[in-house]
């Protein structure tokens, strides 16, 4: 989720600003602390509906924004299955019939796994440093965090899914607090909320990632990050349909 809005244009209204820091750059720094150059990780996903839940876990591999590799380790029923973001192609190897499926772009907006999550959510095929411009709207405080409100608007050529973005980023490290989606006729389609700020690895950083649909009550899919480590030493030879198969 992405061009360069001076901190001239809003310092007249907008003084709680730092000198020489804009909205861009506050973005930026709320996504790299996410995500770093490199990252190995352990997740568990948790999709909430009115009348059951279920769990999946999950181990993740991601080399800057081109490359992501997610294994799915439980439950049995998944366990196995491996999907696989190389610059802009996304595939899926399924173990049970051992095929691999090519994800069309025309599916990234499809539930990943039944989740509230997307395909698009998974691989971040879009980055919000680069195709989107930038509005700094003010302030609001949010979980006790005073916080940024910024509008993101994708670029007329931008491959984006959203018509518009609204995201809250702490003004104390940065931290990715709120985001709320909106389709192109302005339509708010998803929440997303992170909390429980917590160490890992090398930073402070939310540890646990809500996303609530707006159409459906009673209805969320929630991510914990159980544990990250960033910045590995990892080369791009590791995502690899061949990888996909002999990943654990």
């Amino acid at each position: 989720m992405k061009t360069k809005l001076l901190l001239l244009l809003f310092f007249p209204i907008l003084p709680f600003l730092t000198c020489g820091q804009d909205i861009d750059e506050i973005i930026r720094k709320a996504d790299e602390k996410m995500r770093g150059t490199s990252s190995q990780g352990e997740f568990t996903m948790i999709i909430q509906r009115p009348t059951w839940s279920r769990e999946i876990s999950m181990k993740n591999w991601t080399l800057g924004n081109e490359y992501s590799l997610v294994y799915i380790s439980a439950p049995a029923k998944e366990k196995g299955q491996v999907f696989l973001k190389r610059q802009k192609e996304m595939w899926n190897w399924v173990p049970n019939i051992e095929r691999m499926i090519k994800i069309p772009p025309s599916m990234m907006m499809q539930s990943w796994m039944g989740s509230d999550f997307t395909n698009d959510d998974l691989v971040r095929e879009s980055s919000i440093t680069r195709d989107y411009k930038k509005k700094l709207l003010g302030e609001e405080t949010i979980s006790g965090y005073n916080c940024f409100k910024a509008e993101l608007i994708p670029h007329d050529d931008a491959p984006v899914v959203w018509g518009k973005i609204i995201m809250w980023v702490s003004k104390k490290d940065y931290h990715w607090l709120k985001a709320e989606y909106y389709d192109e006729d302005g339509q708010l389609v998803n929440t997303e909320i992170m909390s429980e700020v917590k160490w890992m690895d090398d930073r402070e950083m939310p540890t646990r990632m809500e996303m609530v649909p707006a159409d459906k009550p009673g209805q969320k899919t929630v991510m914990v990050f159980n544990k990250i480590k960033f910045n590995i030493k990892i080369d791009e030879s590791f995502f690899s349909q061949q990888n996909m198969k002999k990943v654990k």
